[in-house]
């Protein structure tokens, strides 16, 4: 009898057998791949640096804005992220406090766009 037949339909099917778990995981890793830079996309990091750029101007120029200005200010930062980012923003500053012989102010900034909620408070 001659047996090397079977030897090389044996070996073809482990390698098609491989090949078929080589696939799946290969479409594994890409669907993970897929869903982690899909979170990375969703995170708004630049709507997040412009809108703590605008609030460190607001303070910055928040002695030269007149008393009714100030509140304006604040509603104006507010609304626009809320209409043009479809962002929940408030923010606020605390009581001053003296870290390291200089006196800061905290500012609590909150962001919450319905996937992303970010605080952060920052000494400013």
């Amino acid at each position: 009898m001659n047996e090397d037949g079977q030897w090389i339909v044996l070996m073809g099917l482990l390698v098609a057998v491989g090949l078929f778990f080589l696939a799946l995981i290969i479409n594994q890793s890409a669907l993970v791949g897929q869903t982690t830079a899909e979170g990375v996309l969703e995170f708004p990091k630049n709507d997040i640096r412009d809108l703590r750029s605008e609030i460190f101007d607001h303070y910055d120029r928040y002695e030269s804005l007149g008393p009714l200005d100030r509140p304006n200010n604040v509603e104006d930062i507010v609304r626009i992220s809320l209409e043009r980012k479809n962002a929940v923003v408030y923010f606020w500053n605390g009581t001053p406090e003296e870290i390291s012989g200089r006196t800061l102010c905290p500012i609590h900034i909150h962001y919450y766009n319905g996937v992303t909620k970010y605080d952060e408070t920052v000494y400013y």
